[in-house]
């Protein structure tokens, strides 16, 4: 029988031990799970490992179920959000460095994730270019540098 996914996590954080609450909302990079419990960062984890990793199982479980299911996120209390704001600000702030000595700035190592937030960011900027190399690594390096005069 297959389970919703919002059952589905419900069913894996009460095995856990976890009393929550869990709002779907659906959005064009579909569906989020927030969970909203007085565990907050319990549930977060280390560096929002442990969401990540529900993350990883829920969306494991729904293959399994459906080889077609399309990926769920898996928030709390909104921390990807707020997560994501602060790391796009970091970067931000080493591109206004890049702008002023027009040394290029190569960002550590990071997941396709990280990346796609970063490359999102500067795409419509006038000055800052960002550049990934093509090679195989699983997590790799962006670098922010001027943009060639046109």
């Amino acid at each position: 029988m297959k389970q919703a996914p919002k059952e589905i996590l419900d069913t894996m954080l009460g095995c856990l031990g976890f009393v929550c609450e869990i709002e779907e909302n659906e959005a064009d990079n579909g569906l989020t799970l927030q969970v909203y419990t007085s565990e907050k960062e319990r549930l977060t984890g280390p560096a929002g490992q442990t969401i990540e990793d529900l993350q990883y199982l829920l969306n494991r479980v729904l293959q399994a179920q459906d080889p077609a299911s399309s990926k769920v996120h898996v928030d709390v209390e909104h921390y990807r959000d707020m997560r994501n704001d602060q790391f796009v600000e970091r970067v931000r702030k080493i591109a206004e460095s890049v702008r002023a000595s027009g040394i290029p700035f190569h960002l550590e190592p990071m997941n396709s994730y990280d990346r796609r937030l970063v490359h999102n960011a500067f795409k419509n900027d006038p000055q800052i270019a960002t550049w990934s190399p093509d090679d195989d690594a699983r997590m790799k390096r962006i670098t922010l540098k001027l943009r060639s005069p046109a």
